[in-house]
C-alpha cells in the first residue's frame, strides 16, 4: 500500500452500563482477534490495544515548574477512551470501512480520525 494515511480508530466506552458477563467478552474477545487478523493480512495493521478504566490514571501536570501527580481521571465523561487501534489505509473511506469493521467486532461506537506522527514498521 504506497502513499497510504495513518487513521486512529478509537474505541468509544460508555462510563456507565452494565459491562458483558464472560461469555460476551469472550464473544467479543474472538472477534476482535478475527478483525486484527483481517487488519495484518490486508497490510493495513500498526498497532492496536486496550486501555484500563479511567480510575487507573495518573494525571501529571505542571504547576510553576513542578510536577503535580493525581490519581484517577482528569475530567468526569459519560464516555472514554477504552482502546484504539492504527490502521494504514489509502484514504478516509478506507479508514471508515475498517471503523465499520471495528464497531462489528467491539460493539462499541469507534471514532475516525487523521493520525499525525511516524510510524515505525
Amino acid at each position: 500500500m504506497t502513499n497510504a494515511a495513518y487513521y486512529l480508530l478509537s474505541v468509544v466506552q460508555p462510563a456507565e452500563g452494565t459491562p458483558p458477563d464472560a461469555e460476551g467478552m469472550a464473544r467479543i474477545t474472538e472477534h476482535l482477534q478475527a478483525f486484527h487478523q483481517e487488519l495484518k493480512d490486508a497490510g493495513a495493521w500498526v498497532f492496536a490495544g486496550g486501555l484500563a478504566a479511567p480510575g487507573t490514571a495518573t494525571v501529571l501536570r505542571d504547576k510553576n515548574g513542578e510536577v503535580l501527580t493525581t490519581d484517577g481521571p482528569y475530567i468526569e465523561s459519560k464516555e472514554y477512551l477504552g482502546g484504539l487501534c492504527i490502521v494504514k489505509a489509502p484514504d478516509l473511506d478506507a479508514a471508515l470501512e475498517w471503523g465499520r469493521k471495528a464497531l462489528r467486532a467491539t460493539t462499541l461506537p469507534i471514532e475516525v480520525r487523521p493520525f499525525h506522527g511516524h510510524v515505525d514498521e
